[in-house]
């Protein structure tokens, strides 16, 4: 019998195509627009480092495919239209198919009436610009536009492959955003990681921003002036953290640090329940803010009522979780 050699038979498998897949790169590009006030310039810079930093010693990113424009950069970095024109039109020619794509937006945004912004070094970029520069890139796309008034681009640049999310679900929303301090902590945070699987997704990243952006305005007897979206099915809607809605089914698969290999499928179950327990539990922290207009007696029927909800779903999460479930 002729025994063919394994290095022959390694370089047919090659040429056929049936070699194991390159692993997916991951790309990053992260802005901090003009800050028009010397008191907005160090916490961009602080927020825009961070960043990089995450994505570099916690994500294991490339510092070769992390590109970062901000204001007061050199001709190459300044965050500029025609710089966001350039970066964007190489990733074109540089993210696959499978290749994952975080866009940060930090900054000012704004709404004029008929279209929304981002503030840029010179002449801005309207949420309908972004949709089009991004719309050829192949890759699954993430972006996080972190400004005020930037609803819009929600709707603008939602897609298949895509997943949107901003700081605010209403152009009125007009105040500058602590948003992006709480999702570039989740990224990193172990507490994100809400189905405990060592990793944190996008959804368990905006879930967290989303809680701590809640939970610093409770803590300040404030009224929230932000209140954040996602969309990720491409119909432009968007589903607040502790709301209902169709999104949140491909952001909880969609990681930014390596694939593991090996890895457990994701329980379908678990998660929908993992997701109800966060919603409910941002929920228990508008009802705090909102206790000051209310009754006792309609405080307590509330609480009783979420506490039970809450009791229920954490329940089914623990015999979900019980080996053999």
């Amino acid at each position: 019998m002729l025994r063919v050699p394994r290095v022959l038979t390694v370089l047919v498998l090659i040429v056929i195509g049936v070699a194991p897949a390159a692993a997916a790169e991951r790309y990053a590009l992260i802005i901090t627009g003009a800050h028009g006030e010397p008191v907005y310039a160090d916490q961009y810079s602080q927020w825009r480092q961070a960043t990089v930093t995450a994505l570099l010693e916690k994500l294991a990113f490339d510092q070769a495919k992390i590109t970062t424009l901000f204001d007061g950069g050199d001709a190459a970095h300044e965050a500029t239209a025609a710089n966001v024109r350039r970066v964007l039109g190489a990733l074109r020619s540089r993210v696959t198919n499978d290749d994952v794509l975080l866009v940060f937006l930090i900054g000012h945004g704004s709404f004029d009436g008929v279209e929304a912004k981002y503030n840029l070094v010179g002449p801005d970029l309207s949420s309908a610009d972004w949709a089009a520069l991004l719309k050829p890139i192949a890759g699954r796309v993430v972006i996080v536009d972190s400004t005020a008034a930037s609803f819009p681009f929600l709707e603008q640049l939602s897609g298949p492959r895509r997943i949107v999310v901003t700081a605010t679900d209403s152009v009125a929303q007009r105040f500058d955003t602590i948003f992006p301090e709480y999702f570039i902590r989740a990224l990193t945070d172990p507490s994100a990681d809400i189905d405990k699987n060592g990793r944190v997704s996008v959804w368990e990243a905006f879930n967290a921003a989303s809680l701590g952006v809640r939970r610093y305005y409770t803590q300040r007897g404030q009224l929230a002036t932000e209140r954040s979206l996602l969309d990720d099915d491409g119909d432009g809607v968007g589903r607040e953290a502790g709301g209902e809605g169709k999104d949140g089914s491909a952001s909880s698969r969609l990681y930014f640090d390596p694939d593991v290999a090996g890895a457990a499928p994701t329980d379908e179950v678990l998660l929908g329940l993992l997701q109800k327990r966060a919603a409910l539990q941002l929920e228990s922290d508008d009802l705090k803010q909102r206790r000051q207009l209310m009754t006792p007696d309609e405080y307590q029927q509330e609480f009783e009522k979420l506490m039970l909800e809450l009791a229920r779903v954490s329940r089914d999460i623990r015999r979900r979780q019980q080996p053999g479930s």
